[in-house]
């Protein structure tokens, strides 16, 4: 397969195709509709008389939810990357926005991963039998593919050994029915917090809030090393936020947390670069659609 973005291939399905490019289109048409509703005067006014504080540019002591602008993406394990990738664009008609990868280090290990290994210290057990790759040490590394349709985004990740080569290997878990992001089948839900927002104060606040309804499963994760819930919760409030700042992935923010059911969330900030690169994927679809007499 090739590694340039899957843009131009057709579908099997000539009819499936023209199906596709004709709900697209409309999509796209509703996501331009909503946009314009939002920057009509009559949404600013409305805005302003249901929170002044997000009318003046000051979110940070808003509601939590005045603080979103939506979701950013869903994520999913794979066990095949490029398998996967095959799917989500050459069968479902998705294109590629960007691919990043061989993700590895204390960071990026402690981001998506403190709460498991305070689960499998409390248990008592070697935390790779709960799923828990070595991204510290570099034994297992994590890549990523963005996957973009017309108003949602998809980002495959896969978890696999060092020596494992990107894409048409295995991943480094077999499927299974546990808490890991890591393993195949995993999803998460990411939201998107909105540019001018404090993304430490937000997980602070959504946390508070949460503990607030008895919501105990709502827990985020923290950049640095706790082996704790006690220690989590002392972490200062800087570890809330994994902001990368190099790459392809400069200017993304990130934590991953649980959700109520204990569901996996991201929350995510994109900035500088980073949000270019989105901005960027979003029109060349864009035209590409226009140019199918979408």
């Amino acid at each position: 397969m090739s590694n340039e973005p899957n843009d131009t291939h057709e579908l099997a399905d000539p009819d499936r195709r023209e199906i596709l490019r004709v709900a697209s289109g409309a999509a796209i048409a509703g996501i331009s509709a909503a946009a314009m509703a939002l920057d009509s005067p009559a949404f600013a006014q409305k805005a302003a008389g249901a929170d002044p504080r997000a009318a003046t540019g000051d979110r940070n002591d808003a509601p939590l939810g005045a603080r979103l602008q939506g979701v950013q993406h869903f994520g999913l394990t794979v066990q095949n990357m490029d398998r996967a990738f095959a799917f989500y664009t050459e069968v479902l008609g998705g294109t590629e926005v960007m691919r990043d990868g061989d993700f590895r280090g204390e960071k990026i290990h402690n981001t998506l991963l403190t709460d498991q290994e305070i689960l499998a210290r409390e248990r008592g057990v070697n935390p790779r039998t709960i799923g828990v790759p070595d991204l510290k040490d570099g034994g297992q590394r994590l890549d990523v593919r963005f996957v973009q349709f017309d108003n949602v985004v998809i980002e495959l990740l896969q978890y696999r050994d060092a020596q494992q080569p990107m894409g048409n290997g295995d991943s480094w878990a077999e499927p299974r029915d546990h808490m890991s992001p890591a393993y195949p089948r995993s999803m998460h839900i990411c939201f998107y917090i909105r540019d001018d927002v404090d993304f430490n104060k937000f997980i602070h606040d959504l946390e508070a809030e949460s503990a607030r309804r008895g919501m105990t499963q709502v827990k985020a994760n923290r950049v640095i090393t706790v082996t704790s819930e006690q220690e989590r919760l002392a972490a200062p409030l800087d570890a809330n936020t994994n902001r990368i700042t190099e790459g392809k992935s400069n200017g993304w923010s990130l934590i991953y947390c649980k959700g109520p059911e204990g569901e996996q969330l991201e929350f995510v900030q994109a900035l500088g670069p980073v949000k270019k690169t989105f901005e960027d994927a979003m029109a060349d679809r864009r035209r590409m659609l226009a140019a199918d007499g979408g």
